[in-house]
Formats: C-alpha cells, sequence, structure tokens
C-alpha cells in the first residue's frame, strides 16, 4: 500500500513510524514532513491545508490511504475533498471536526446532550463577556472559539486578566480569526487526562489513558503551551472512570454527532478534568494527541493499518487492540522563549549519542536540515519517547537520553510523570505479589508474568534468589513477604528447582511453580521436581516456561479477584479478548 500522512509535527512522525512497521505497507508519503520524518518517508512540499494540491498528489502518486494528523486540515475539509473524489482517507469530515473546531460549537453539544461540563456562556462581543466575568468573579476560565494550536485557553486567577485574556483574544486578535467568539466557563479543579478512541460512528475502541503537561513550567506553571509531554497510562483514570467516560461521553457524543447529521469517523480525544471521581470533559479534539501520540502509539501492537482500514469501513465492532502493558513516557524538548516568541536555525547536538534501541525513540516535531545540519525549525523541537517495565523506569530512560541533546537555548519539564509516581505512593501501592527466580537468566520468561501484572494493574515485585546458593535469602524474603503485604508467591525455577518447594514448607501463602527449560530434558525435571511435593506442602504447578509463567500470573489475578472486583473485570475482559483473538484468526482464514 502506498500511504499519505498529512502534517509536520511529533505525532505525524509517530504516525509514520507506526505505519512503516506494517507488512502491508510499501511507500509512505509525508506532507510537508520534517527532517526526523524524512528517514522513514518520502517528504513532499505541501501545507496541511493547502487541499487542492494534496488531492492532487495522492490522485497522481495513486495513494491508497491518506492519514490526516493535524486539526487544521480536518477543519479546512480535508476528509471531505478526498472522499468526494473517492479516495480513502481516515479522520473526520469538516462537519464532525467542529467538535474541535469551535469551542463554541462543542460547549453547546455537551449541554444538548448533558455530558458532563463546567457552566459556560459564549460571547460575540468583548464588552458583554467583561461584565459577565465581573458577575462571575475568578479564578475563571476565558477560550478562544477556534483552533489555536493548543494556546487560545488563558486561566485567570483574576477578574482584572480573564478582562485581559479577552481583549488579548478578541481585540488583540493574538489568534486571528480563532478569537471572533469567546467562550467564558466556570474553572474547574482537579487532574487532567486524555480519553483518546478509535470511532467509525457506532463503535469506540479506546486507546489505553494518558496524560498531556500543557503549562510550560514544571508543576503546571506558566501558560498553556501545545504539550511539554505525556505518559501512559494514567492512573487517575481508574477503571470505574473509564466505563463513566466510555458511557456517559464518548458513546453518547458519537451518537449526538450522528443525530446532528455529522456522522464522526476518526480519532475522538476527550479532554478530562477528575476531581475525587467526578469527571467533566474540558475540550474534544478530533485527532491523536500530541504529544500523547507519541506514548500512545508506542504502546500499540496492533497493525496501525488494520485500525484505520476497519474504521473507514465500519468494521471496528471486531476490533479488540493489543497493547503493550510496558509504561510510556514523552518528554517534549523546546526552543527557548516557546510557547511566546522564540528563535529558529539553531543547532540540535546529541542526537547520535541516544541508544538506538526498542526502548526509547526520537520524535521530531519542530527540525529541518540546514546545509547538512540538523536545525531547530518550531517551538516544540523533539519529543523524547521511552518505554520501561515501570513509570520511573520509562522516565528515567527518556530522560537519560534528554541529557544527551541540546542546542542553543533549549528547554524542557522535569517533572513528566510526577503526578502518576505521587499518585501511586500516595495509595501505597505497594507490591501484592513478588516473583522469585533462582537465576537472572530466567528473567526473560518470568518477566511474562510481570507483563499480565501490569495489564491487570496488580503491583507485583521481582527479584533472584537459590535455593541452592543463597538458602538464607530465601528463608528471609519468604518471613518477611506478609509483613510486607505481599499475597502470593510466584518461584520460577529449574532442573532441580526446589525453589517453589522450599518457599511453601515455610510459609501459610499460595505458593505458584513455574518450571523452567533449563536442562537438556527440556524442563521435564523442573516440572516433576515442582510438582512432586510432600503432603501438606501444596505448590501449584504450571506448565514449562513462559506459557507457565503468563498462567501463574492469570491464577495469582484469580485468586487476588476473590476480593478485588477491578481484578475480576480485568480477568473478564482478558478472557473476552482472548475469545474476540480466536474469532478475528478464524475470520481471517476464511479469506
Amino acid at each position: 500500500m502506498k500511504i499519505l500522512v498529512i502534517g509536520s509535527g511529533g505525532r505525524e512522525h509517530a504516525l509514520v513510524w507506526k505505519i512503516r512497521q506494517s507488512s502491508k505497507v510499501s511507500d509512505i508519503y509525508c506532507a510537508p514532513g520534517n527532517a526526523g520524518i524524512a528517514d522513514l518517508a518520502q517528504c513532499v512540499a505541501i501545507d496541511v491545508t493547502d487541499i487542492e494540491a494534496l488531492t492532487a498528489f495522492a490522485e497522481e502518486h495513486a495513494i491508497d490511504l491518506t492519514v490526516v494528523g493535524p486539526e487544521a486540515s480536518l477543519t479546512a475539509g480535508v476528509v471531505d475533498a478526498f472522499e468526494q473524489k473517492g479516495m480513502r482517507i481516515f479522520g473526520p469530515n469538516r462537519a464532525a471536526a467542529a467538535l474541535e473546531g469551535s469551542k463554541a460549537f462543542s460547549k453547546e453539544f455537551l449541554k444538548k446532550y448533558r455530558i458532563p461540563t463546567a457552566d459556560f456562556k459564549i460571547f460575540g462581543e468583548a464588552k458583554k463577556a467583561k461584565k459577565y466575568i465581573e458577575k462571575c468573579g475568578a479564578p475563571i476560565v476565558v477560550k478562544a472559539d477556534g483552533l489555536a494550536a493548543g494556546k487560545g485557553v488563558i486561566v485567570a486567577a483574576t477578574i482584572d486578566q480573564a478582562k485581559e485574556a479577552v481583549d488579548l483574544i478578541m481585540k488583540q486578535k493574538k489568534f486571528g480569526s480563532a478569537g471572533s467568539k469567546v467562550v467564558v466557563e466556570q474553572c474547574l479543579v482537579g487532574e487532567e487526562a486524555s480519553f483518546i478512541a478509535f470511532t467509525d460512528g457506532k463503535t469506540v475502541v479506546p486507546l489505553p489513558t494518558s496524560q498531556d503537561h500543557k503549562a510550560v513550567f514544571d508543576d503546571d506553571q506558566g501558560p498553556n503551551t501545545g504539550g511539554m509531554g505525556a505518559y501512559s497510562p494514567a492512573p487517575v483514570v481508574t477503571d470505574e472512570i473509564s466505563r463513566f467516560v466510555m458511557e456517559e461521553v464518548m458513546l453518547p457524543t458519537v451518537r449526538g454527532m450522528a443525530a446532528e447529521g455529522r456522522f464522526y469517523k476518526g480519532m475522538l480525544y476527550a479532554g478530562l478534568m477528575i476531581d475525587d471521581g467526578r469527571v467533566n470533559v474540558l475540550e474534544f479534539n478530533c485527532r491523536f494527541g500530541d504529544p500523547e501520540a507519541q506514548p500512545l502509539l508506542m504502546r500499540l501492537k496492533t497493525d496501525i493499518i488494520d485500525i484505520f482500514e476497519a474504521t473507514i469501513d465500519g468494521r471496528l465492532e471486531q476490533f479488540q487492540l493489543e497493547i503493550d502493558p510496558r509504561p510510556t513516557v514523552c518528554v517534549v524538548m523546546a526552543s527557548g522563549g516557546y510557547p511566546g516568541s522564540y528563535e529558529t536555525g539553531k543547532q540540535i547536538r546529541g542526537l547520535k549519542a541516544v541508544p538506538d534501541s526498542p526502548e526509547v525513540t526520537v520524535f521530531h516535531a519542530g527540525t529541518k536540515r540546514n546545509k547538512g545540519r540538523l536545525v531547530t525549525a518550531g517551538g516544540r523541537v523533539l519529543g523524547v519517547t521511552a518505554i520501561g517495565e515501570s513509570l520511573d523506569a520509562a522516565r528515567d530512560c527518556a530522560y537519560r537520553a534528554v541529557a544527551k541533546i541540546s542546542w542553543a537555548g533549549c528547554h524542557y519539564r522535569s517533572d513528566i510523570g510526577n503526578k502518576a509516581i505521587q499518585r501511586r505512593s500516595d495509595a501505597g501501592s505497594q507490591p501484592v505479589v513478588g516473583i522469585l527466580m533462582g537465576s537472572d537468566s530466567d528473567l526473560p520468561v518470568m518477566r511474562a508474568a510481570a507483563d499480565i501484572f501490569a495489564s491487570m494493574q496488580v503491583p507485583c515485585e521481582m527479584t533472584v534468589a537459590s535455593a541452592h546458593r543463597t538458602p538464607e535469602l530465601v528463608m528471609e524474603y519468604t518471613r518477611s513477604a506478609p509483613e510486607r503485604g505481599i499475597k502470593i508467591i510466584i518461584a520460577g525455577a529449574g532442573m532441580a528447582a526446589h525453589l517453589a518447594g522450599v518457599i511453601a514448607s515455610h510459609t501459610d501463602l499460595p505458593v505458584i511453580g513455574v518450571p523452567l527449560d533449563a536442562s537438556p530434558l527440556g524442563g521435564m525435571d523442573a516440572l516433576l521436581a515442582t510438582v512432586q511435593m510432600p503432603p501438606g506442602v501444596p505448590v501449584a504447578t504450571m506448565g514449562i516456561g513462559k506459557a507457565g509463567a503468563k498462567n501463574a500470573a492469570v491464577l495469582a489475578c484469580r485468586i487476588l479477584a476473590l476480593e478485588d472486583q477491578q481484578i475480576a473485570q480485568k480477568l473478564r475482559d482478558f478472557r473476552a479478548k482472548m475469545v474476540a483473538e480466536v474469532h478475528e484468526k478464524a475470520r481471517a482464514l476464511k479469506g
């Protein structure tokens, strides 16, 4: 397939990067692209709102599928133009994109369909807006009606600041035609999160949760930007909140848009404010978030071309996304002065020092080549994105890479992910499952258990302890486990495989044994050693290797689910996913 991606930012680099992983793709073009995208696709010098040139290029090059990145293209009607010519394109049409293109339309829509949001008023005259502000008091929020690259929202701490915001938007035209109207709304408190999903107009398939960092400085200080970093998952969005958002926000929105004659296909992004379990919609976006796309696409394992095609064809009910359970973190490196005025053309150094590995990817947002040198070409320049076994590990990996990169005046936030780490600390998220292995060479197998626990949001810990070489360590771990909150122990060992039996003989906690293939006998020796426990010393024995490690984790979750309904629900979702995968494979065989 020949693919055209429209856009030039970090979101589009991430899209191209993910599309390149599909075996269905032969050629990728990006209009206009950037220096990083040029390493993966052929960049073409067409502006994202030049609809005529974009459609002509797609026709001339026989493009099979076009993917729209930025909101400006959507509100300009690029989807309408492509569809009129019978070309396949992913994204909502102009009528549907009004959900992002006009904050006034969006707020009226939310009110009409009783979707929770802040109280508001819409004004076309600055004088009336200011009188309303005087009546309401501060803090209060003033928003430009139209598109403003994520910067058209001003949270005013005082009445004077709010009035100044009205003048900035409506009189000084800071955001151009976006400021023909303003929305003045109640200032909500809480923690923000992003809920992003694919929809074909009937079915909504959510991506994992994520959280953007809008303010330019640490601790959410300073003016709003297009986003200074993001991470996934966002623990503020609990399973209960996720179900609420699906039932009370996402599905009503898709159905309401259809009722309005604005049938919606593409990405639907709800920006949420969450306060003590209460949810309000701050805004809608009609495309992947930026920088949320970077960490989300790094976690997505399903072929993205299949998702795009199913969305266009109205087949999303057949889909269940495959997601890497490991957390991801994206740190945005920006030009000095951003989101205000800034200089470009600064040489970027240190990119070659970032290790080329599956754990970290540097997505380009505002870069170009100038006489062979890589230089800055925008406010947000790079999105350094990493994946790790834990949020801490992903965050540390991202910041280690950030430390190697520099240019004159570059700046970035140093606290991306801190809210999640603090929330985990506040919740006392101590491990409830202990995973022991006889050797660190067993880690690749036993990590399969840890991955299951990560997907179920069950905290676990992993360590090495040998029943033969470090028996004292095994005894100390087993003795202290109940005091530290451990409820189940999983032990993986090969050959004689005494580890599980020794642990079981010294604790009343459930012990699950995973025999490992560590000898010429293919793990059969470990299986027999693990299963043959004397009466009164039970060990639940799994199969050999990774499959056994996964089943050990699932069994542990089933034990925990007897007292935890959230884990019970995740197990039901897990079972449903397995059923869906079998059906999908059966359909694929039928052709």
